[in-house]
């Protein structure tokens, strides 16, 4: 039986989700992927033009920028769980904050 009052479960305490994660990505929410990725690009410009150089760097720069990445590579990342080997960066824990790998593994493209 359910409880009422201060004790009402929550969605979550009935095994559900606490977080909706949606099955695919808004337009607004794509803008803001394309956003993030074209930041990190103006911050790796940066670092090049100072003239640091390290191994990272240099591994980064090798990367597509975000106008020469396809729309799959932009707002999918490799998975080797499911269909396709690709599941939806949304699906990523903390996908805003964390950097993602822009190019996919070479033998599964």
């Amino acid at each position: 039986m359910l409880g009422f009052g201060a004790f009402k479960p929550s969605f979550a305490a009935l095994s559900g989700r606490a977080v909706y994660i949606p099955w695919r990505l808004s337009s607004t929410r794509k803008a803001n992927v394309r956003k993030r990725l074209r930041a990190a690009d103006e911050v790796i410009d940066v670092l090049s033009q100072t003239g640091v150089s390290c191994r990272v760097l240099e591994k980064v720069q090798k990367q597509p920028k975000e106008h020469e990445m396809l729309s799959k590579d932009k707002y999918y990342v490799f998975s080797r769980k499911d269909r396709g080997y690709r599941k939806g960066v949304q699906k990523v824990p903390k996908f805003t904050r964390v950097p993602l790998p822009r190019t996919f593994p070479k033998g599964l493209q």
